[in-house]
């Protein structure tokens, strides 16, 4: 198993890619703490992780909140007694023109998906410097690549969330401790489901039409990538195969930035 004995931690792990990473991981043997809002949903994933014979905790987190994401570190480390794997990939959405776009919805997207980010890293960071070894793994987009319109929230997270990789991987050159962002393309989720709603709304066409108009316009392949696709990438860069691997941003794009 490529993880076996590894403590990982995975922000947002109740549904979704998150969920998809937190089960990829225990059945690479791993032990996981799973970090969400979400009570109910991430208790629910500690159970299936049990099933699968690896242990699990459950911490609910909001990683806008400094003392939050400090009690979810340190949980962690309590119940496991290390940090070897950080993937921050907690995230929401909000579809709206700029000039429309509620200034209270830019703070909580930045709050949780860039702020949330350099503060569980921030405080994972010092454990891992203390073990000389350690995976941060963050979870941007294809529009931490690119730009589109009605996302001015999300698209600069993503893209601030590349930089701060970036930056990590440098810092943590001389500890042993790797920093990679991972930029898929739009992945079936509850998060995306959501999207076409809201697109639906921001461009004046029917839900229908908003996968082959707007979703995968521009995506050479017209098709959704599954969670189960992103966790496979992000069980390699948690592995021991990928040590050389640090500061990148790997697109699981099906062609987009190619064009």
């Amino acid at each position: 198993m490529r993880l076996d004995k590894k403590v990982g931690i995975v922000t947002g792990a109740a549904s979704g890619i998150g969920l998809a990473i937190a089960e990829a991981f225990a059945k690479e043997g791993a032990n996981v703490t799973i970090a969400d809002l979400n009570e109910e949903g991430g208790k629910k994933v500690v159970e299936g992780i049990q099933k699968l014979g690896r242990d699990a905790l459950f911490v609910k987190t909001n990683v806008t909140k400094r003392e939050d994401c400090k009690r979810l570190i340190d949980e962690t480390v309590k119940k496991f007694g290390r940090i070897d794997i950080l993937v921050n990939n907690a995230g929401i959405q909000n579809v709206a023109p700029i000039v429309d776009f509620p200034e209270d919805k830019w703070d909580l997207l930045i709050g949780i998906m860039l702020t949330g980010t350099f503060l569980c890293t921030k405080y994972a960071l010092p454990y891992m410097i203390k073990q000389k070894s350690g995976r941060i793994i963050n979870m941007s987009s294809i529009h931490g690549l690119i730009g589109a319109k009605f996302k001015s929230a999300y698209v600069s997270a993503k893209h601030g969330v590349i930089g701060l990789t970036k930056v990590t991987a440098l810092e943590m050159l001389e500890h042993g401790i790797t920093a990679n962002a991972i930029c898929p393309t739009f992945v079936r989720t509850p998060l995306v489901d959501k999207q076409i709603d809201d697109q639906a709304k921001a461009h004046g066409i029917p839900r229908e039409e908003v996968l082959e108009k707007v979703i995968l316009a521009e995506a050479p392949m017209k098709r959704m990538l599954d969670p189960e696709e992103v966790a496979e990438l992000t069980v390699y860069l948690a592995s021991d195969l990928a040590r050389n691997i640090t500061g990148a941003a790997i697109p699981i794009d099906e062609g987009w930035t190619a064009q």
